[in-house]
């Protein structure tokens, strides 16, 4: 009867770690995350040609310049200025809405912002994304101090132009 037991318990352990085991890659594979290497990126230099600001806020084109070059660079991508490929875009929308109000006044803030963009192939093939935005929810307060305020307008930006940016690089490589 002592052998049944421990086959048993043998056995039944097994089969609770192969459960285990299924049930992680079921997990791992099942959740969209794919692995992508070097190779299967769809090219490996891109020339930014030209961003155009259309809204009042200033320096925008430069931010997301900036933020798109670390952005390809993360991912393996260099930036040259005779590339194959070459990025295009405007920044249409910059607003500052309110989300909340303290007595009458302004407490939080957030921004939305908004472009088009076009990669255009070294055969002159375009590829267009309308309406890129950051994904997230970009907020910052507005109580305190007017230069506090400024600042924290200032960072939130960047922000908003960083998610932008990986936005844009996230759809022309693996979409």
């Amino acid at each position: 009867m002592k052998v049944n037991r421990a086959k048993l318990k043998v056995s039944l352990y097994l089969s609770v770690k192969t459960i285990c085991v299924f049930c992680l890659l079921l997990i791992v594979y099942g959740c969209g995350y794919t692995i992508h290497g070097r190779a299967s990126l769809p090219f490996d230099s891109i020339q930014i040609v030209k961003i155009e600001n259309k809204t009042l806020e200033p320096k925008l084109q430069d931010m997301l310049y900036r933020a798109l070059t670390e952005e390809f660079l993360k991912e393996g991508i260099s930036v040259q200025a005779n590339a194959g490929h070459k990025l295009s875009g405007t920044i249409n929308k910059f607003n500052l809405k309110v989300l909340s109000e303290r007595s009458d006044v302004a407490a939080e803030y957030e921004i939305v912002m908004h472009g088009d963009f076009k990669l255009v192939d070294p055969s002159g093939t375009a590829k267009v994304l309308k309406g890129i935005g950051s994904p997230f929810i970009v907020s910052f307060s507005g109580s305190g101090a007017l230069n506090e305020l400024i600042a924290n307008k200032e960072l939130a930006s960047e922000k908003a132009i960083r998610d932008m940016a990986m936005e844009i690089v996230a759809a022309l490589l693996y979409r």
